[in-house]
């Protein structure tokens, strides 16, 4: 008798795996809370002349808004007025000076400040002796010049010597030297005059000019007194007045609408050398 087959249970799927969330972007929330701190010393600065050390008038009369009247002032370090009329009878008179044309006033010293304030000398009274300096401002002064260096910096170090010639070039720097001396005499130059030098990269003027001495130097144009010659053919492309440059007067020749094709012509030529 045959026996009946048992069906096969069906095998039990695994489970899908559940689908793993992106990990989340980590942002920071770190915050520094900035104390505001003033600063409570003023700085003076002599504004010409001058030297290593200079005095100023510590004593004058000026006239006192206040009273209505002239009163004599003096700077008395131990007084805690400035007005001559309110000091003691033994007060002391001190000299007032200026090292390297600057005068740091601390808060502690509330009198030589208040005295600074009202000298007839200083520029906020119509004086021209000596100013305050604005520290924020010198500060930002201060920094733009640096962040300016580092640029114009550097655009020497990073870019190739094929980019720097026409810079060269119009700052009349020897190229016929190594490369290496070269952008010795660019960095100088970039520090000199940060901000120039870093405009001169983005002036037509300079790839023009520096076109312009190279095809001198290759002998596809020839200039000469009275003007800029083609070299093969001797014909005139501009005419310079007496007293100017011929390279000067072609490159803002070649400039303008009148002159742009022949411009294009030496770019050519100077491609196929």
């Amino acid at each position: 008798m045959a026996t009946a087959k048992t069906k096969a249970s069906p095998k039990a799927s695994a489970p899908k795996p559940a689908p793993v969330a992106a990990p989340k972007e980590v942002t920071s929330n770190f915050k520094v809370k900035q104390k505001s701190i003033i600063d409570t010393t003023t700085i003076y600065e002599i504004i010409s002349g001058g030297g290593i050390i200079c005095k100023i008038a510590s004593e004058l009369t000026i006239f006192d808004e206040s009273a209505g009247k002239v009163r004599a002032i003096r700077y008395c370090p131990n007084e805690p007025s400035i007005f001559r009329d309110e000091q003691g009878e033994f007060a002391q008179r001190e000299h007032v000076i200026f090292r390297d044309k600057m005068l740091a006033v601390p808060h502690t010293k509330p009198n030589l400040k208040e005295f600074l304030e009202k000298h007839t000398g200083n520029a906020a009274n119509g004086g021209s002796t000596f100013k305050v300096v604005d520290k924020s401002a010198s500060a930002e002064e201060t920094l733009n010049k640096e962040f300016a260096q580092h640029e114009a910096v550097a655009l020497v170090r990073n870019k190739s010597i094929d980019e720097l010639l026409p810079v060269a070039l119009y700052l009349n720097i020897n190229v016929n030297q190594k490369n290496a001396e070269i952008k010795r005499e660019l960095l100088m130059e970039a520090k000199s005059n940060p901000a120039r030098f870093v405009q001169l990269f983005d002036n037509p003027q300079v790839k023009c000019r520096s076109a312009v001495m190279q095809a001198v130097d290759y002998q596809i144009l020839n200039s000469k007194r009275d003007g800029m010659y083609w070299f093969d053919s001797n014909r005139l492309i501009v005419s310079a007045p007496a007293g100017t440059d011929a390279v000067d007067v072609t490159t803002r020749f070649f400039l303008t609408e009148k002159g742009a094709s022949a411009y294009e012509r030496v770019l050519e030529e100077l491609n196929r050398i």
